[in-house]
């Protein structure tokens, strides 16, 4: 798997994938994006009961995540080093304020406006480097330089524990998923300031078994209920982490 993000999403193509492909109806994609959906917009309500916050998704590729919060954001604002990324991010209706940033030099500053933030970032640790995510997290903690500013949210879709890993053993030596574990997200974190509140796990079972027609309404409805259950979190394959700044 590449770790190199901002060269791959350059591509139309591979935007186009990410979108109709990665993202299709009924797919192991769209299946977690409607779980992730419903435990979002609650999480919203629940952390934010007076004023509604402003969204910043750093990395936000096409807007999926911006998307997943229409109507229940005061507003939204995207970040990406892909123009290909924002292209597509407007073509596709994601209500934003979407910007270009650089690949590297200073940390982007996030676009602040009064009132509460939620800053978000999906599908986006397991592709870079070390650099990388502590640039995520410089930006998270200048948007977020109290406790009570707000809430960061990030997705880990390769948890190194999940049930997934198991199969790992028997392809010692071969080529494997990019994973991270929980140890590693908390730690970077913990590097920046921030404290996790929260964490829940939307997919038990790996797209292997969706793929299987027998198995995959049965997958389909244990993640369901695993997507309520946040002790499950530990074993499942893709991860939402909420942190607050310490």
């Amino acid at each position: 798997m590449s770790t190199n993000y901002a060269s791959v999403f350059q591509n139309a193509d591979a935007v186009e994938k990410y979108e109709t492909v990665t993202y299709a109806p009924d797919s192991y994609g769209s299946a977690i994006n409607e779980r992730q959906r419903a435990y979002l917009r609650d999480l919203i309500k629940r952390s934010f009961p007076v004023r509604r916050p402003i969204q910043h998704d750093f990395a936000c590729g096409t807007g999926r995540a911006i998307r997943l919060l229409h109507g229940m954001v005061r507003g939204a604002h995207g970040y990406d080093t892909s123009a290909e990324m924002l292209a597509k991010a407007a073509t596709v209706g994601t209500a934003a304020r979407l910007h270009r940033i650089t690949e590297d030099g200073p940390v982007p500053a996030p676009v602040l406006e009064d009132g509460p933030v939620l800053v978000t970032s999906f599908r986006l640790l397991l592709n870079v480097d070390e650099s990388v995510r502590d640039r995520l997290l410089e930006f998270a903690a200048a948007a977020l330089p109290t406790p009570e500013a707000g809430l960061l949210v990030v997705e880990n879709h390769g948890n190194r524990h999940s049930l997934r890993h198991l199969a790992a053993r028997r392809r010692s030596g071969k080529r494997w998923f990019a994973e991270l574990s929980h140890a590693e997200v908390s730690a970077l974190f913990a590097r920046h300031g921030f404290t996790l509140v929260e964490r829940r796990g939307f997919s038990l079972f790996p797209q292997s078994v969706y793929a299987r027609r027998g198995a995959r309404s049965l997958a389909r409805l244990a993640d369901r209920v695993a997507s309520r259950l946040p002790f499950l979190s530990g074993v499942a394959v893709n991860v939402l982490y909420v942190a607050r700044r310490t």
